[in-house]
């Protein structure tokens, strides 16, 4: 009997429910149409003029500022410079990331060249 009962609100719950959807979505779209307006538009200066004053005040023509280009700043490293340093800190992290946790490397190295928390002395 008890399956009776759940089977019949769950049934109860669906009707419910749909009829709350029903409820909601139904109803009229009340939409208008277009606003046309009648009065022409009256320019004080000719467009060719309004047009060259607006390119005069932006540092660049009209396609570049569409294409949102920003210029990069440049850099005093190379190539060289970085592949250098990437070679000699990669032996520091192998050393680092090795099972000892880098113990075995701060051991070898004089106590000079570290300074707080195992970093390189700058």
């Amino acid at each position: 009997m008890n399956r009776n009962v759940a089977s019949s609100l769950c049934l109860g719950t669906a009707a419910v429910a749909f009829a709350a959807a029903a409820v909601m979505t139904a109803g009229n779209a009340y939409a208008d149409d277009i606003t046309i307006d009648t009065m022409p538009a009256v320019l004080s200066a000719q467009r060719a003029v309004i047009k060259a004053e607006a390119l005069k005040r932006s540092p660049t023509d009209e396609w570049s500022l569409q294409r949102n280009y920003v210029q990069m700043p440049e850099s005093g490293l190379t190539a060289a410079k970085a592949k250098a340093d990437y070679a000699a800190a990669r032996d520091e992290v192998r050393a680092l990331n090795a099972e000892d946790g880098g113990s075995t490397y701060f051991w070898k190295i004089p106590r000079s060249a570290t300074s707080a928390m195992g970093a390189s002395a700058r």
